[in-house]
């Protein structure tokens, strides 16, 4: 047979080829020592729930009393509820609702935030953690101390500064949440209240049946605390702000439900506002994890 040189170096570069790429399908790296990143988890929802929608028109008609006595098409507008202006609504969505009865002014809203980390070593879960974290210090709180019934645990720490999430909503404050910014967090008293006893006994400077003051949520999300505002005594207009703030996921939920009576005389039902707020926040957590 002919020796054909030509065909032998063709044949040896094949041999040589298919070796070098053997050693790279075994994992041999070509940088030896340099890390390999594995990037963390994404977040559980990629989308938001339309919020005007996320509150059933039964549930505003028991949140909103007086609503459902207007004529039809007033009662459409309020239970249409009025959308909170943002720049992405893949990541912010927001609603308000209000309505004027005879003998109060309540108002409800609720905001979906979607948290999303840009550092591939930090999960979308633990970034939106952060940020509830931030939320719950603002309101005097601290996960760490335990207060309170059974169940539900709480305590006062430090102020902080406002969380960086607020920025860009573009939402318009409702007069409500105006004050009880203004208000700050609400101060317990020795007896554990935000103006009076935890037992349900009438109070001198918060409401008839007095609310619990505020603290950590248990079995709400991942994480939840209330925050009770209680307008002081002998302020020009009296309302009472109830908020809770949750976690699920990668997703931070904030419900607000005020009440301002119509005549200063008159004093807000604490225990109600932060009875409803909860309820609510439960229906939402559980239509989230859908």
């Amino acid at each position: 047979m002919a020796y054909v040189p030509g065909v032998a170096l063709l044949a040896a570069l094949v041999v040589g080829c298919s070796a070098g790429a053997d050693g790279n399908a075994n994992g041999t790296d070509s940088k030896a020592g340099s890390p390999t990143v594995t990037p963390a988890p994404p977040g559980k929802y990629l989308t938001l729930p339309a919020p005007c929608r996320a509150v059933p028109r039964s549930t505003l008609k028991d949140l909103l009393p007086g609503a459902a006595e207007l004529p039809a098409d007033q009662q459409d507008k309020v239970f249409r509820g009025s959308a909170a202006v943002t720049y992405d609504t893949d990541r912010k969505v927001g609603c308000s609702w209000k309505s004027d009865a005879p003998n109060a002014t309540r108002s409800l809203s609720v905001d979906f935030e979607r948290v999303v980390s840009y550092d591939p070593a930090v999960s979308d879960d633990d970034r939106a953690d952060t940020v509830y974290a931030k939320k719950e210090k603002a309101a005097g709180l601290s996960s760490s101390a335990t207060t309170g019934p059974p169940a539900e645990k709480g305590g006062k720490g430090e102020e902080s500064e406002e969380s960086e999430t607020s920025e860009g909503s573009g939402k318009a404050e409702d007069p409500a949440d105006t004050d009880a910014d203004a208000t700050g967090s609400a101060e317990p008293s020795p007896s554990g209240s935000s103006g009076g006893s935890t037992d349900g006994t009438p109070g001198s400077s918060s409401s008839p049946e007095e609310a619990l003051p505020s603290r950590i949520l248990d079995n709400l999300g991942d994480a939840a605390f209330l925050q009770d505002l209680p307008k002081q005594a002998g302020s020009p207009a009296r309302h009472h702000t109830v908020s809770v703030v949750f976690r699920t996921s990668n997703v931070v939920v904030t419900v607000r439900y005020a009440e301002q009576p119509a005549l200063i005389t008159q004093v807000p039902d604490g225990r109600e506002l932060q009875e409803k707020a909860q309820a609510l926040a439960r229906k939402l957590a559980e239509t989230l994890s859908e």
